[in-house]
């Protein structure tokens, strides 16, 4: 069993929990590897990404695409974890106007330096930011450059309330935005809610609720990556490919959906800059 699925978080369950009821409902062998991609906090709802058997193997693939998030800010208040699930470590009166919202928001388009939050799941020597900041301890974070997009403002729900679309690159956190948002208007913000709609080809609008989940819902690796192009094989070189055997072809650097002579989809392969193919799915 090989394949992705378009889940639908829903909010208060973690996504190492939706896996385990994904594994349930489709009464998965053990040998069968399922993993999720990119992950949603426990209040976070949305687009979460389930791969099954070989297509774990994707993973470093996906990191890439582009993610679109609706995200609700609540400025006045900051928690230590940047979100609704902390402590308020900070107040501030100075609620922003849409104006000034809307005056900022384009200082943060483009690759900009953000710093994770501590309670995230950054590796210090070892050990996970948010184990160190449950014993009281600072990690040592690192700025990272991050890719976005969009960060345009959709509604002001309350004068101290507001909601936020935002496409990014991989690796970005949502929660710094809304820090450094406030930060920039002169005043501290906490993100209240979040929901990814889309993380590459996976839309929300096409989403499954755990409680419809079935088979019929697995999403081949062939479909996920139909934005790739097209890589057709002699017989040979099909060999060498299902046995993970490098060969040199042709074709351009990049990464390639590849086929058997007889049109069958067979994984997906990476053409090196010394023209090798090299497996990767």
């Amino acid at each position: 069993m090989n394949g992705f699925i378009n889940l639908n978080k829903p909010v208060g369950i973690s996504s190492a929990q939706v896996v385990g009821r994904v594994k349930r409902i489709l009464n998965l062998p053990k040998n069968v590897k399922i993993g999720h991609m990119g992950t949603l906090d426990p209040q976070a709802s949305g687009v979460l990404i389930i791969a099954l058997g070989n297509a774990t193997r994707a993973f470093d693939l996906l990191l890439a695409k582009h993610k679109t998030y609706l995200a609700e800010f609540a400025f006045g208040y900051e928690t230590d974890t940047l979100d609704s699930e902390g402590e308020i470590v900070n107040k501030n009166n100075k609620l922003p106007t849409v104006d000034e919202i809307n005056s900022v928001l384009p200082t943060f388009l483009g690759k900009i330096d953000q710093l994770p939050p501590q309670y995230s799941a950054k590796s210090i020597n070892g050990i996970r930011a948010y184990d160190l900041a449950r014993q009281g301890k600072i990690a040592d974070l690192k700025s990272c450059k991050v890719d976005i997009f969009k960060f345009e403002l959709k509604e002001q729900r309350t004068t101290a309330t507001f909601v936020f679309e935002i496409e990014c690159g991989g690796g970005t956190y949502i929660r710094s935005l809304c820090r450094d948002l406030a930060h920039k208007l002169g005043t501290v913000a906490t993100m209240t809610a979040l929901c990814r709609t889309k993380s590459g080809f996976f839309d929300i609008k096409d989403a499954v609720c755990l409680e419809n989940l079935g088979e019929n819902d697995i999403i081949s690796t062939e479909q996920v990556f139909n934005d790739l192009p097209k890589l057709d094989l002699t017989p040979k070189e099909s060999e060498f490919f299902k046995v993970g055997k490098k060969f040199t072809l042709p074709q351009a650097q990049g990464i390639y959906r590849t086929f058997d002579n007889s049109g069958n989809f067979i994984g997906l392969c990476e053409i090196t800059e010394e023209k090798r193919l090299k497996r990767r799915v």
